[in-house]
């Protein structure tokens, strides 16, 4: 039921790209310095209007939507990033994209990676293409960790977008994904999930993942690499 209704929720947010693109130009500084744009708050939009038809139980946790007294296991969650990756979008880029992890009372029941302007999709139960690479995609926010994950070899991008940095790890377009700074529930659990899913080595916090609840109120520091030898196909 919810692979379908996530792939539901993907088609109506593509289908809505032109509205969503015009949102583009609309652009606000939040006090962090981040920027929200009206295209991120007509996804949201989106997602409430799914959420109040077909999950009316539901509790949404989502960057603008931030509930941290609640636990992922006190309730049926959908946890949303409408738009990841709001710099790339303002600036007319296309890597971009929704990220959407369905939680019952700390149970992961589905996730979803969307990036509608790449036509680009990854939902619970689908399968991926056999990729193999060298490339370690490393979190848009310079500071001494990611400079010292720079200075080893190899072949390495920024991008500026965690559902796009995540849906290449999980299949295999990136050997390595590596978050030093830490970024919130919303932004990396749709992919954790899928790349837990794929058989991916997953460390949280420098941890190794069990799978479990992420406390929404903090950072996570994420270090996944793409498990060629569980690779499918």
């Amino acid at each position: 039921m919810i692979q379908k209704w996530l792939h539901q929720l993907g088609n109506t947010i593509e289908g809505a790209l032109p509205d969503i693109l015009a949102g583009r130009d609309s652009v606000v500084e939040k006090p962090d310095g981040s920027l929200v744009t009206a295209g991120d708050l007509h996804v949201e939009s989106l997602v409430v209007d799914a959420l109040a038809r077909d999950l009316p139980d539901a509790v949404l946790l989502s960057e603008e939507r931030i509930l941290p007294e609640q636990r992922l296991d006190d309730a049926l969650f959908v946890i949303v990033d409408p738009i990841d990756g709001t710099e790339n979008f303002a600036a007319g880029l296309k890597e971009w994209g929704t990220g959407v992890s369905v939680w019952d009372h700390g149970t992961h029941l589905g996730s979803m990676l969307l990036m509608p302007e790449l036509h680009e999709r990854l939902v619970t139960g689908d399968s991926i293409p056999k990729l193999r690479s060298r490339i370690t995609g490393l979190s848009s926010t310079i500071d001494e960790n990611v400079r010292a994950a720079l200075e080893g070899e190899g072949e390495y991008r920024i991008i500026g977008c965690a559902v796009y940095n995540l849906y290449n790890v999980v299949r295999g377009a990136y050997t390595r994904f590596l978050n030093p700074r830490g970024a919130y529930v919303w932004d990396l659990l749709p992919g954790i999930m899928l790349a837990a899913e794929h058989g991916c080595d997953i460390e949280i916090n420098g941890e190794p993942y069990d799978g479990g609840y992420l406390d929404p109120a903090r950072r996570h520091r994420v270090d996944i690499r793409h498990r060629y030898d569980l690779h499918p196909g």
